[in-house]
C-alpha cells in the first residue's frame, strides 16, 4: 500500500503537476504533512550527523596527535551506506526514517575497527618495525578481534531483525542499517585501512607518536 501510495504521488509530481505549473504561472505548491515532516527530518539529521562527524575527528586527532591519520580511520564511514542500501534490498524493505537514525548511530561504531588497526601499527612501527611489517603484523594479529566483533553486533541484532510482531517493525529498518553497516564496512575496513595507511609514512619520532611526515 506504502509502495502504490508513493508511486501515484511520484507520477502525480511527475506528470501531472508540471502541466499544471504551465498552465498556471502563477501556481505555487509545497510539501505538507508527514512529506514535510520527513523532509525537515532529513535536513535537521544531516547537521547533527556533520556535528558528530566533527566530534569524531576531534576525539581521534586528539589521542592519536594527528591530522592526518583520523581520515584514514574515518574512510571506512562512507561505505556503511552502501551495506545499509544492501541489508534493505535483502530484507525487502524501504528506506525510512529510521533507517537514516540507524545510519547515523553507525558513524561512531564502524571507526573502531580501523581505530584498532591504526593503533597496532602505530605500536609497533615505535618498536622499530618497516612500515608494511607493521601492516602485515597488525592484520594477522587483530583480524580475527575485529572480525568476532562484528558478527557477535549483528548476532545481538538478529531476533530485531526477524521480530514480526506490529510493535517492533518500526525498528527493524534501524536495526537493518545496524546490522548490515557494521558488517560491511568492517570487511572494508580490513582492506582499505591499511591500503591508505601504506601510502602514508609514519612518523616514529618522540612524542610523535601516529603522526604523518610533513602534515602534522
Amino acid at each position: 500500500m506504502l509502495r502504490e501510495c508513493e508511486s501515484g504521488d511520484r507520477s502525480y509530481r511527475e506528470g501531472v503537476l508540471p502541466l499544471s505549473l504551465a498552465d498556471h504561472p502563477g501556481l505555487s505548491y509545497g510539501l505538507e504533512g508527514e512529506p514535510r515532516e520527513l523532509q525537515e527530518g532529513i535536513e535537521a539529521l544531516a547537521r547533527s550527523h556533520a556535528v558528530a562527524l566533527f566530534l569524531i575527528y576531534a576525539l581521534l586527532a586528539i589521542p592519536l596527535r594527528s591530522y592526518a591519520q583520523p581520515p584514514i580511520i574515518m574512510a571506512v564511514i562512507a561505505f556503511w551506506l552502501v551495506g545499509a542500501i544492501v541489508g534493505h534490498l535483502l530484507m525487502r524493505l524501504d528506506f525510512s526514517m529510521m533507517s537514516l537514525f540507524g545510519v547515523v548511530a553507525l558513524s561512531g561504531v564502524v571507526v573502531n575497527s580501523s581505530l584498532v588497526l591504526v593503533d597496532s601499527v602505530n605500536r609497533r612501527r615505535v618498536e622499530g618495525a618497516p612500515l608494511l611489517d607493521a601492516l602485515r603484523a597488525a592484520g594477522v594479529a587483530r583480524s580475527r578481534p575485529i572480525v568476532l566483533t562484528s558478527l557477535t553486533t549483528f548476532a545481538g541484532l538478529t531476533p530485531l531483525l526477524l521480530e514480526d510482531r506490529l510493535s517492533a517493525r518500526f525498528l527493524i529498518p534501524m536495526a537493518i542499517s545496524l546490522g548490515f553497516g557494521v558488517v560491511f564496512a568492517t570487511a572494508i575496513s580490513l582492506f582499505c585501512c591499511p591500503a591508505r595507511t601504506s601510502s602514508s609514512t609514519i612518523s616514529t619520532a618522540g612524542d610523535n607518536i601516529g603522526e604523518l611526515d610533513g602534515l602534522v
